[in-house]
């Protein structure tokens, strides 16, 4: 039975991803910031059939945290996917770079890009052959949109150091996944009082992201809505 590890996993895409791999009977170590909501979405899929769901709340920018999804890990065996989708945008509304507080700029970049990799080095040694490590992304991180200097220079970083890692671990398959625009809590504090109700929901972004767990694309970055999800069964 495949395992994962799914960050963020308490609303959103997170936790539309492990719906999706719950039903296909994947068993998850899950984390989210908030300890209730998580809570709530383990109790969730480990009710939605046989597979085991183990939850574990703090921040992935915390190093005991970390050490603690390290542990959650070994005790489900090795790991066949990591799924770095925990991030913060910072600032709502989101100021311009000359403005921008450096000490939020630092808690931004400490979730975005420190937190992802200080995971990814905890968990080399608990991957499966050719597993997956997975780091959603942003179309921010290549589009110079104002405002979204600290977000998108964080996804920035984030794209290369995937790109990186792709290089120096061929025997993995590592992929930077852009959802796109999604109707999530994240996306409407980027446009604190806008209607973003027209967005898709991040369900829609979910059979991309199955494409790249599934398949057998080489390690670089793709938009999940450009992707046909795979066959289940193939991989």
């Amino acid at each position: 039975m495949p395992t994962a590890l799914i960050t963020g996993a308490s609303r959103g895409l997170g936790l539309a991803l492990a719906r999706a791999l719950t039903a296909e009977g994947w068993d998850l170590v899950i984390d989210a910031r908030g300890a209730d909501a998580l809570e709530t979405a383990r109790a969730e899929l480990a009710g939605s059939g046989s597979t085991q769901v183990i939850a574990v709340a703090g921040d992935v920018a915390d190093a005991t945290h970390r050490a603690a999804l390290a542990d959650a890990v070994a005790e489900l065996g090795p790991l066949d996917a990591l799924v770095n989708n925990a991030s913060v945008l910072g600032p709502s509304p989101q100021p311009a770079l000359a403005a921008y507080p450096l000490d939020e700029f630092e808690r931004v970049y400490r979730a975005n890009v420190f937190g992802p990799l200080a995971l990814i080095q905890a968990l080399l040694p608990s991957l499966a052959a050719g597993a997956r490590i997975v780091n959603v992304t942003s179309d921010a991180a290549v589009e110079p949109y104002d405002g979204w200097g600290g977000y998108g220079s964080s996804k920035a970083a984030l794209d290369q150091l995937t790109n990186i890692l792709g290089a120096e671990h061929p025997d993995l398959r590592v992929y930077a996944v852009d959802p796109g625009d999604m109707r999530t809590q994240m996306h409407q504090e980027a446009f604190p009082g806008e209607d973003i109700s027209d967005r898709p929901p991040p369900e829609d972004s979910v059979p991309g992201l199955l494409a790249v767990l599934r398949g057998h694309l080489p390690s670089g970055r793709y938009q999940a809505r450009t992707l046909s999800p795979t066959p289940l069964g193939v991989a």
